[in-house]
């Protein structure tokens, strides 16, 4: 029996359990089927990484205050965060990564550092 590529089509040589006739053939099939997923995680990536830096970059001495407008105005996106920490007393504080953020009155955000 000819085993054939499920990619190419090709006729495979070698070994019984050789799903495909090359490495580029496996790749490509391999990279179709993930495609939908590999984006939906490079997106989200991409986003966590732009909220990282605008908080690393608000946020230089491990803790201070900022508007909710500055926030938006560099381009942060409340919907993308790592974790959720909240306090004994019931304070929620929202992490990317490290870079964390508490809601104040008046549209404000404590920002913070977590230490290692």
């Amino acid at each position: 029996m000819q085993r054939k590529c499920p990619e190419c089509g090709d006729r495979i040589i070698g070994r019984v359990d050789k799903k495909f006739c090359s490495d580029s053939c496996r790749n490509a099939h391999n990279n179709r089927i993930n495609k939908d997923s590999k984006n939906l995680i490079r997106n989200t990536n991409n986003r966590l990484r732009k909220n990282y830096r605008i908080l690393e970059a608000l946020n230089p001495n491990k803790k201070t205050k900022c508007s909710r407008a500055k926030l938006i105005e560099k381009g942060f996106d409340f919907n993308y965060f790592t974790s959720i920490y909240t306090t004994k007393a019931g304070a929620i504080y929202y992490f990317v990564y490290d870079q964390g953020y508490l809601p104040l009155e008046g549209d404000y955000y404590a920002l913070v550092k977590r230490d290692d």
